[in-house]
C-alpha cells in the first residue's frame, strides 16, 4: 500500500522535470514606434526619424512599418518605412523616412516655428510594424498607436522633436 503513493510522487516529479526540458520561450510584447525628430525645410520633403522600441524579453528582427502620421487635427499622411534592423530586448533604434507633407501640415509646422521652443503641436502615429522575435521562424505584425507632441528645437532651424 505504501508503494502506490511513492510511485505517484515519482511520476509527478518526473513529469515536472520533463516539462522544464522544452525550449526556452521568451515573452513577446508589442513594440512601440514614435516620432523622434522631424526635419522640415520649407518646400522640401520632410525627413522623419522614427524611434522603434523593442518591449520584449528577447531580441527582434524588425522589417517594416506601415501606417499614417497625423499632425494636429489635420488629415494623415501615409508612412512606409523599411526598418531592416535587429534590436535587442528592451532597446531602441531609429530609422528614417522621407514624406511629402500636405500644404496644411507645412503651414501648421511653420506656425509652430513662429512660437519658438514654447510651442507644441500634437501628432499621432497609427499603423503596424512587422518583426520576427528571436527563436521564431515567422514574422509577426504588431499594431502601433502613438501620440505625443512636437516642439521646435532651439538653435536648429526647421527641426522639431518629440519628448
Amino acid at each position: 500500500m505504501r508503494r502506490l503513493p511513492i510511485l505517484r510522487v515519482a511520476a509527478v516529479a518526473s513529469l515536472a522535470l520533463l516539462a522544464g526540458c522544452g525550449p526556452e520561450k521568451k515573452s513577446v510584447f508589442p513594440p512601440a514606434v514614435t516620432l523622434q525628430e522631424v526635419a522640415a525645410k520649407p518646400g522640401s520633403p520632410w525627413r522623419l526619424t522614427l524611434r522603434v522600441r523593442n518591449n520584449s524579453y528577447g531580441g527582434m528582427s524588425f522589417d517594416r512599418f506601415q501606417g499614417t502620421l497625423q499632425v494636429g487635427q489635420l488629415g494623415g499622411v501615409l508612412l512606409d518605412a523599411k526598418i531592416d534592423q535587429d534590436i535587442p530586448s528592451f532597446a531602441a533604434d531609429v530609422t528614417r523616412v522621407d514624406i511629402l507633407p500636405t500644404p496644411d501640415m507645412a503651414k501648421a509646422l511653420a506656425e509652430l516655428a513662429g512660437k519658438g521652443s514654447s510651442g507644441a503641436l500634437p501628432y499621432a502615429i497609427e499603423g503596424s510594424v512587422t518583426a520576427t522575435p528571436e527563436k521564431e521562424d515567422k514574422p509577426r505584425t504588431f499594431p502601433v498607436h502613438g501620440k505625443s507632441w512636437l516642439s521646435p528645437v532651439p538653435g536648429i532651424p526647421d527641426t522639431y522633436r518629440s519628448p
